[in-house]
């Protein structure tokens, strides 16, 4: 066998034998940024009708998935904050916002976590944040979360990377008196937000990252 077979043939063994860190997981549709949801109507209604509601960090979490062809990596934001503008007779009516610091990456080993700020991929000490904005919430999804189906249909303006996309995803949103809680789990391309390393020749970077968040929001008693 000579070596461009050999070649072939390793890599070809080495992608067998990587686990796919996206089944299961919904693929979220990806376009231009989406233009940003109409100011609400005048309405005669009370003034509390809608509520402001700060994302709870410490109950709250947002993390990613990403792999290569011989390992996958979990990993998390610890600093992150936001805002759910609720409308309680109608969720799709809602709006939600939050910003995440790059620099709060949590990812083992500590080298890939240093390697994941640099350039090669978030280049965190040039776009230090990732933000997200919904334009429009929908009845009704189509694909699961967590093992669950989703309720609602999100659509938004995710910025990583100073690269803005319009991403559309699956979610499970939940209305309670106490709080409010948005559930989601879906896959990007990297490369649609500017991240293009490719990895190691022989351990090659996936292109697709799993995102997922579970936000919770309490609301004001009474």
């Amino acid at each position: 066998m000579n070596r461009t077979a050999l070649a072939l043939a390793s890599l070809l063994a080495l992608a067998a034998c990587g686990s796919d860190h996206t089944e299961g997981v919904s693929t979220a549709t990806v376009a231009e940024p989406a233009a940003a949801a109409p100011a609400p109507e005048p309405t005669t209604a009370a003034p509390a009708a809608r509520e402001t509601l700060q994302i709870d960090r410490a109950s709250s979490s947002v993390g990613f998935t990403g792999a290569k062809i011989t390992a996958s990596h979990d990993g998390s934001f610890s600093d992150f904050s936001g805002t759910i503008d609720l409308n309680p007779a109608d969720v799709t009516a809602s709006a939600v916002r939050m910003t995440v610091q790059m620099a709060s990456l949590q990812i083992e080993p500590a080298q890939l976590a240093t390697h994941l700020l640099t350039p090669d991929f978030f280049d965190a000490p040039q776009f230090p944040t990732a933000t997200f904005e919904s334009t429009a919430v929908r009845a009704g999804g189509e694909g699961q979360v967590n093992g669950q189906p989703a309720t609602h249909t999100v659509t938004g303006n995710l910025t990583m990377r100073g690269t803005t996309r319009a991403v559309s995803f699956p979610a499970i949103l939940t209305v309670e008196p106490s709080g409010v809680r948005a559930q989601s789990e879906f896959t990007i391309q990297r490369r649609d937000f500017g991240i293009v390393y490719p990895g190691m020749p022989d351990d090659l970077i996936r292109d697709e990252v799993v995102i997922r968040f579970d936000v919770r929001a309490p609301r004001s008693a009474g």
